[in-house]
């Protein structure tokens, strides 16, 4: 039995022993309460939609949490798609709130604005590609952090092996994914990916990665070998 069934199987044995079957109108013997005016059963609230409750928000400062946060470096990514349904062209937008999440399976996360108006579109593919940009692929960031704009005009790419999403030239390495899960997460997604083919390109790795810390672009001094433990 599907979702769909055992929703209404659940329905009708509330409704037989008497039990609400919507919130805010009690059952009659024989099912939910009736709206006096139109003689039929009174429709269920709407429930108050929310990503974060109001409980739940700190007496913050944005200006300061911004700050201090701004205080970690983290990589730069552009995140990538292939086009999809009524998509004609490919769809991407630059990216730090990246990480790796799990060896076994392998996969990695990126966070997006709900406001994002690039997100439903890769939503809609369901795949997509992480492009790790190097130090002198700062110009591209900045292509690709543009909205409404063609960001991949001039953009030299090809597909990635599994999912087809574009995998940028000169990239130091790239990751090709599917969509596995979608959290929320306050004023963001959380995108959860399972990767299906990665790979680096030793040749463009030479400058190290492209940093991003307090507002500002950067790159490492010298690259020193970190394990993860």
């Amino acid at each position: 039995m599907g979702h769909a069934g055992m929703a209404a199987a659940a329905v009708r044995y509330l409704r037989s022993v008497g039990a609400p079957t919507s919130a805010g109108a009690p059952a009659t013997a024989t099912g939910p309460a009736l709206d006096p005016a139109t003689d039929r059963a009174a429709p269920a609230p709407r429930p108050a939609l929310r990503a974060v409750r109001e409980d739940e928000r700190a007496p913050l400062d944005p200006a300061a949490f911004r700050d201090v946060l701004g205080h970690f470096a983290s990589g730069v990514t552009v995140i990538t798609a292939p086009a999809s349904g009524t998509d004609s062209a490919p769809a991407g937008f630059a990216c730090q709130s990246f990480a790796s999440l799990s060896l076994d399976p392998p996969l990695v996360t990126f966070m997006v604005a709900r406001t994002s108006t690039t997100w439903p579109r890769i939503a809609r593919a369901g795949v997509f590609c992480v492009n790790v940009l190097g130090a002198d692929q700062e110009g591209l960031c900045r292509a690709f952090a543009v909205s409404g704009a063609d960001k991949f005009a001039g953009v030299s790419h090809a597909p990635a092996p599994v999912t087809g999403s574009p995998r940028l030239a000169g990239v130091p390495a790239w990751i090709d994914c599917t969509v596995r899960a979608v959290h929320t997460g306050g004023d963001h997604l959380i995108v959860v990916g399972q990767v299906t083919a990665l790979g680096t390109a030793p040749e463009a790795a030479g400058p190290g990665p492209l940093l991003f810390h307090r507002g500002a672009f950067g790159r490492l001094a010298s690259c020193a070998g970190l394990r993860d433990e």
